[in-house]
């Protein structure tokens, strides 16, 4: 990659690249390396905090799928253990988001002995003020390796995913008020999972992900894809949205990224991930080696436009979120060079500068 880089987008506009600056990681390591672990963050008395559930532990067998939880407080710079997510067996590709007090946590699947994977349809919600996990209504369509966007304060909007044995285009969204779901406007897109995307405002952006390929049997069927989406949520009709289909974004499509939206500035924030498809152990579904990534770019949403970010301080991959804290955005987890499972807690601050 060239030290500066300007691409065109067509009608969307310019959008200009600045390298980050080499930072560290500045927060503890997970106490148990975990990846494909679900992660929320917090304001509790006025102090960040970041959580960890569940994931893939270091040997990376169905054996090794997790039901840990952890806490971080990012002031003290400490985590502590949680009580395990009530769960049979352990999840991977559960999705996990923190809001009003608590953290929801969505879907997943199980590994069984023989390689069975099934989808499942658990929500919790977890309060760490009393370390309780609460059943709430479970998902009509089970999904796993789906993306979670909390809006108003209220919903949770989970977007395409994989359900048992395909994709499904469904948009399923959760009233943690009411405790209910309702369908909102499909996605338009071919039905994805691993992929990623965050929310501002009411605008929401949507990232790459594996398609299956009709008629194609085995791994073979697995295609990584490049389509990105931006929906608008109706504030006043929340199971309407409106698509726009976006141009991909710049580089090549990811399979697991870490996103979010940031808090301020109109960006959705993407980093990591890997440019080849892989089973849950991080061996590529067509015999390739899945390597980690350390691009990172955002899209504008009212500007209407990528900018690439310039690479992270450390290449991951397999992450189910990104979490902001004062301006600095961190991935938890994931996997490393040689599909090693990792703890670190790694964070980077996007370049200031035109595009963004």
């Amino acid at each position: 990659m060239t030290a500066r880089r300007l691409f065109a987008v067509g009608l969307l506009g310019m959008v200009f690249f600045q390298p980050l600056a080499a930072e560290p990681a500045n927060a503890p390591a997970l106490p148990i390396p975990h990846s494909n672990n679900a992660v929320a963050r917090l304001t509790i008395n006025g102090g960040t905090h970041f959580f960890s559930f569940m994931g893939l532990k270091g040997g990376k067998t169905f054996a090794d799928i997790s039901r840990d939880a952890f806490e971080l407080d990012l002031k003290a710079g400490k985590w502590r253990a949680l009580p395990d997510v009530p769960v049979p067996q352990g999840r991977l590709a559960s999705i996990a988001v923190g809001l009003k007090g608590q953290i929801y946590l969505f879907g997943g699947y199980s590994v069984a002995a023989d390689g069975t994977e099934v989808s499942a349809p658990d929500v919790y919600a977890f309060d760490p003020r009393t370390g309780s996990y609460a059943a709430r209504a479970p998902i009509p369509v089970p999904v796993d390796d789906s993306v979670a966007l909390p809006f108003n304060g209220r919903y949770i909007y989970l977007v395409s995913g994989w359900h048992e044995k395909d994709n499904v285009r469904l948009v399923q969204v959760y009233d943690r008020i009411n405790d209910r779901w309702f369908r909102a406007t499909d996605w338009p897109g071919a039905p994805v999972f691993g992929h990623a995307g965050g929310i501002v405002g009411n605008r929401f952006v949507i990232a790459d992900g594996v398609t299956v390929l009709p008629g194609v049997t085995g791994k073979a069927r697995f295609k990584l894809g490049d389509g990105a989406w931006m929906g608008k949520i109706d504030a006043d009709h929340p199971e309407k949205i409106k698509w726009q289909r976006l141009p991909p974004h710049p580089g090549a499509p990811l399979y697991r990224m870490a996103a979010t939206g940031a808090s301020s500035g109109d960006k959705v924030i993407f980093a990591g991930g890997s440019e080849t498809a892989y089973n849950y152990n991080g061996d590529g579904y067509d015999g390739t080696p899945a390597n980690p990534s350390a691009r990172t770019f955002a899209f504008n949403v009212k500007l209407g436009r990528w900018t690439d970010l310039g690479p992270k301080p450390q290449p991951s991959m397999d992450h189910r979120g990104l979490l902001e804290a004062d301006g600095r955005f961190y991935t938890i987890g994931g996997m490393g060079q040689g599909g090693r499972v990792i703890g670190d807690v790694s964070g980077f601050t996007p370049p200031n500068g035109r595009g963004r």
